[in-house]
């Protein structure tokens, strides 16, 4: 595997997690968010949009004047009013963004390349001056002509900026490009590169990992995968995947994400699927026969990851697929101990009621059961 790289995580759920459509977070939920987020270890964190108006400044004031052990950058605009609007809020770092793509330098813009550049060289030098660090936002570099990306790297390099983001603004990227892509800036530049990625075809942690294994310095996640259309690259998927399969070190204490997709499920109002990858209720429930009985012999005959780096553990569920060793093991942690007739009488009764209520008997379902038996003769 090599020697272990570290990747800085650019955690973006209250500014790119905010943007999804109907969600809107209070003050006291940003403050409680960044706490959490800055606890658990995340290094960076973009907070919000100056240009919104007074009320987004006062609520990103609120959070730097926390004084958390973090970089804060806010997004804007390459413009003048867009960085008088970021001036006086605390923040380290601003990212002055532009489009990159010809569809919207032309259709968004409606400006040319040169012009681009021109804003690039005249705005990055004034932020500097103002005494912010630059992040130079490239958006919608996925559909960008490459070379015009690196024309725009050598001017940012040359104006004085620190980073350069490439965005898959419309999250069109797939792995295998992605990392052809990143090893061709890294190639060509010396500033930290960091990669945005959207869901739109469930590739965003993957390209954020081709992306980090191709040079990438820094990744944005948001918790949850939250954020426009499909959302962002999930902070607890891209982690976890990082450390595990590529050995990358990221800082973040795995064991808070738990914690923290409820804190962001809550103040989001987007409850997390119960299969959610890592953090979802139900991935390491396990009901059916066969993985059950491997899981009481040894936990590593169906684990992939141990839920202990989460700070979780397996739970083992009745259901229409479980066998009687699941249910003698599940009656046996309820201080019941079972015949195997007695077991196969209960699962009859477990099958039939995953059937009738589309769900898992729980502990008073159980209990009720056994009483029946216990009440037919049939238990002893």
């Amino acid at each position: 595997m090599g020697k272990k790289r570290t990747i800085v995580i650019d955690d973006t759920t209250l500014r790119d997690g905010e943007q999804s459509a109907g969600v809107a977070f209070t003050q006291r939920e940003k403050c409680d968010i960044a706490r959490n987020l800055a606890a658990a270890g995340v290094p960076e964190l973009e907070i919000g949009i100056p240009a919104m108006g007074l009320e987004e400044q006062e609520t990103i004031r609120s959070i730097t004047s926390l004084n958390l052990d973090i970089r804060t950058i806010v997004w804007c605009r390459m413009c003048e009013a867009d960085l008088q609007a970021a001036k006086g809020l605390g923040v380290q770092m601003i990212d002055l963004s532009i489009p990159m793509s010809d569809q919207q330098i032309k259709h968004k813009l409606q400006r040319d390349r040169d012009h681009v550049l021109t804003q690039i060289a005249r705005m990055v030098p004034m932020a500097l001056d103002a005494g912010f660090e630059v992040l130079m936002g490239g958006e919608d570099s996925s559909r960008a002509d490459l070379d015009f990306v690196l024309s725009v790297l050598d001017v940012a390099q040359a104006a004085g900026a620190q980073r350069f983001r490439f965005a898959d603004t419309v999250g069109i990227l797939e792995p295998f490009g992605t990392a052809e892509i990143f090893r061709t800036l890294r190639q060509n530049s010396d500033l930290e590169l960091e990669m945005h990625a959207h869901d739109d075809y469930g590739l965003a942690t993957a390209n954020s990992l081709a992306a980090a294994l191709g040079g990438a310095t820094h990744v944005n996640t948001t918790v949850n995968g939250l954020g426009e259309r499909a959302g962002n690259a999930s902070l607890e998927e891209f982690v976890a995947s990082a450390a595990s399969l590529y050995g990358f070190e990221t800082g973040v204490d795995q064991r808070r994400f738990h914690a923290l997709s409820e804190l962001v499920a809550t103040a989001s109002g987007r409850p997390v699927p119960h299969q959610k990858s890592l953090v979802g209720s139900c991935v390491f429930t396990h009901e059916s026969g066969i993985h059950v009985d491997g899981l009481v012999k040894d936990p590593k005959n169906y684990q992939g990851l141990d839920p202990l780096t989460l700070g979780r553990q397996h739970e083992l569920v009745l259901g229409k697929h479980s066998g009687t060793r699941a249910v003698l093991h599940v009656y046996q942690k309820l201080g019941l101990t079972l015949s195997v007739a007695e077991a196969l009488e209960i699962l009859t009764r477990v099958r039939r009621f995953a059937e009738i209520y589309k769900r898992s008997p729980n502990e008073a379902d159980l209990l009720a059961f056994h009483r029946d038996l216990a009440s037919e003769g049939r238990a002893a």
